[in-house]
């Protein structure tokens, strides 16, 4: 299970006159917290890097009512790329969750980046597969996890690598509301509230306003293993 990127990021990877090169087609877009820089179904083909900022990636799901949150994407990354390459509607939508300023480059302009620039197109071809490969391992703990095990190796994640996660004086943690994290489990809020509600009990989280703090790491690393 993973929503944040482990590999170099999109930007930093590219030689430096690629960087140049990408960064004169296009314009910085500055998106307020809760705005979609892409959204699910639309049939736009720009791309974004990011420059500045944390967003969502999510989805929605059969039951039309919820959302199952993908992915984190921060400085450096790439966004809609799948778009621009096939001209297909978008696959999900992508949200700021604070103040995101992002390159725009017209689809057109990215695609002959892209075969002006092979060491480019090796990158973005990594990043599909890479992406690729976590939606399985995301469907694999779907259907194997529970949401427990899920609940557990999220929180470790999160507060490990996403942004405001932790601070002078606190411990490490997650600051999303519970349906924020349900999303992010692929999970119903009431299963969360009762994973959490467990964990408590033991003394393993402790729960606020739209924060989790992890008080017992490696006790929660035993059971996202599912070890205990």
């Amino acid at each position: 299970m993973a929503l944040l990127e482990h590999d170099q990021p999109f930007l930093p990877a590219l030689k430096p006159a690629e960087r140049e090169a990408l960064t004169g087609l296009g314009g910085r877009r500055v998106f307020p917290p809760g705005n979609h820089l892409l959204q699910e179904g639309e049939r736009d083909t720009h791309v974004l890097v990011v420059l500045e900022g944390w967003a969502v990636v999510s989805t929605a799901t059969q039951r039309g009512t919820t959302r199952l949150t993908l992915g984190l994407r921060g400085p450096g990354e790439l966004l809609g790329d799948m778009a621009a390459l096939d001209n297909r509607p978008r696959s999900a939508t992508v949200t700021a969750l604070g103040v995101v300023t992002a390159l725009t480059v017209p689809g057109d302009r990215f695609r002959r980046f892209l075969i002006d620039n092979p060491h480019a197109s090796g990158l973005v071809m990594s990043q599909l597969s890479s992406r690729l490969r976590s939606a399985d391992g995301e469907r694999r703990s779907l259907a194997s996890l529970t949401v427990l095990q899920r609940l557990s190796a999220r929180l470790l994640e999160l507060s490990q690598g996403s942004p405001s996660a932790s601070g002078a004086g606190r411990l490490p943690g997650v600051d999303l509301p519970q349906e924020d994290l349900a999303a992010a489990v692929g999970a119903t809020r009431e299963a969360v509230a009762k994973a959490l509600g467990l964990l408590r009990k033991q003394e393993i989280v402790r729960t606020g306003p739209r924060r989790v703090e992890i008080v017992d790491a490696e006790l929660l690393r035993l059971l996202a293993a599912g070890s205990v």
